[in-house]
């Protein structure tokens, strides 16, 4: 299957990749074509600005999370829907050949490139440079001959002579320049601690400056020549990944019959983390997805028999969170009654007594957190450690962690797990050194962690978790029944 595609890397953080990839997602759409936007790696952050720009969901590309075999179908799948694309953009991580820290370029935007069979258009921040950029050019095209580099971007550039002299040194190596970009300090996207501020926090300013990026981009790079490049990516030797087909248990067992269950997942500025497959694979599993905002919605959708609450920024939402009450009440009825809950880092702070002081749900006993100035963060290779309503014990699965908070007592409990209310921990793995860590939370049908994970690398979890709120539905109408 052919699908036009390019991914546009960097030689290190910070050159303006997700800036240009939005402005070009946008630029591209504004002439009319469909264009589906991917990002490498974990990254929830970016894909919410490529949405903006594409008018269809972000995607993530990550090879630890999902496997190598499940890139290119997930690839296909993102760029078949919700109709086939004119051309898809992939937008790498980090520099090009960085990837898993033991793990040499494994997962890394050149990895992905490659099993995409896709050129790469590299952006490259010459603000302190002139001919030296040819020569940082001309070592990454030499340095995996395997990722073909078909073109760059110039971007900060000074003056229009800095351009000249750059071009002219680009020239020198045989390298087709497809854009030049200016310095514009006015375009620079807000961010804190963990990144850029997520586009569903700032609205209104999003959605402008993804339309000055679109600008700045039609105006300086040469759609055309960059258009041509893509369409020299090959077919894809593979079958668009199905969330129907992604380890679901067969259909007319008796937890699959009668109605839909009513999955409701967290969102709004709070918690704007998750990938665009969790939804298509809890509805693949039957159920009905609703989506909520736990700084506002006063109530959780009617019917709800699941709860989902993913990553975000709690912290800084945390007044908002703490004054709704009324839902905090709702959500800890909720689990005490049986109700299947699964939650990822900021779901974890939402659930504790507590968040920098400010009163959350208390779900997990007297579990508080708080902000450090110590940022956690890395791929990890878990397995469950307990059965849970995502996974079996013992299951194997690969996720990352990305955050300043600590629980305390900390995930994994202490010995008894008396202030936990009896839980056992979700997951465990092995750290740098060789020691085993516990971590995260699962009391009942509770399953709390810091560990991110993709549920298209994880087959059966999303059937896992709509059994079991199926399992809830029903027992919530016999209890209602008398």
């Amino acid at each position: 299957m052919r699908i036009p595609r390019v991914v546009l890397a960097a030689p290190a953080s910070g050159a303006g990749k997700t800036s240009i990839a939005t402005g070009l997602l946008a630029a591209l759409r504004a002439r009319g074509l469909a264009v589906s936007p991917h990002k490498v790696g974990p990254d929830y952050i970016d894909p919410s600005y490529h949405a903006l720009a594409a008018g269809r969901p972000g995607r993530n590309l990550d090879p630890w999370l999902v496997g190598e075999q499940r890139v290119a179908p997930l690839f296909l799948h993102g760029a078949l829907n919700p109709r086939r694309a004119d051309v898809a953009v992939i937008e790498g991580v980090m520099g090009l050949f960085d990837g898993h820290a033991t793990r040499a370029g494994f997962g890394s935007t050149a990895h992905v490139a490659t099993l995409l069979a896709a050129p790469v258009v590299l952006v490259v921040d010459a603000r302190s440079a002139g001919r030296s950029t040819a020569a940082t050019v001309h070592g990454f095209r030499s340095f995996d001959p395997g990722v073909r580099i078909g073109g760059v971007v110039l971007n900060q550039v000074g003056t229009e002579r800095h351009a000249e002299i750059l071009r002219a040194a680009m020239a020198e190596i045989g390298m087709p320049v497809l854009g030049v970009l200016g310095r514009r300090d006015d375009l620079a996207t807000p961010s804190r601690h963990l990144g850029l501020v997520p586009a569903a926090e700032r609205a209104e300013p999003a959605r402008d400056a993804v339309a000055e990026l679109g600008a700045a981009v039609a105006a300086g790079l040469d759609l055309d020549a960059l258009l041509a490049l893509a369409a020299t990516a090959p077919d894809l030797p593979a079958e668009p990944w199905d969330a129907r087909a992604a380890g679901l248990e067969p259909a007319g067992s008796p937890l699959s019959m009668g109605p839909r269950p009513v999955i409701a997942v967290a969102g709004g500025p709070a918690f704007t983390f998750g990938y665009a497959e969790t939804p298509e694979l809890l509805a693949a599993a039957g159920a009905e997805v609703v989506g909520f905002d736990p700084t506002v919605d006063e109530a959780l959708p009617a019917g709800t028999s699941g709860l989902i609450i993913g990553g975000g920024f709690p912290q800084v939402h945390a007044g908002a969170l703490a004054a709704n009450a009324a839902l905090r009440s709702r959500v800890r009825a909720f689990a005490a009654t049986g109700g299947p809950v699964a939650a990822e880092c900021a779901g974890l702070l939402y659930l504790s007594s507590a968040l920098d002081g400010a009163p959350m749900c208390g779900v997990l006993g007297e579990v508080t957190a708080a902000m450090t100035a110590r940022l956690t963060l890395g791929y990890r290779e878990a397995a469950a450690a307990t059965d849970s309503v995502l996974a079996v014990r013992g299951t194997a699965v690969h996720g990352h962690e990305f955050h300043r908070t600590v629980a305390t007592p900390a995930a994994g409990g202490a010995p008894g797990g008396d202030t936990q209310r009896g839980a056992a921990p979700a997951w465990r793995w092995r750290d740098a050194a060789g020691a085993e860590v516990a971590e995260g939370f699962v009391r009942g049908a509770i399953h709390a962690s810091y560990l991110h994970t993709h549920w298209a690398g994880i087959p059966g979890a999303a059937h896992r978790f709509v059994a079991a709120a199926r399992a809830a539905q029903q027992a919530e109408a016999l209890r209602a029944a008398g």
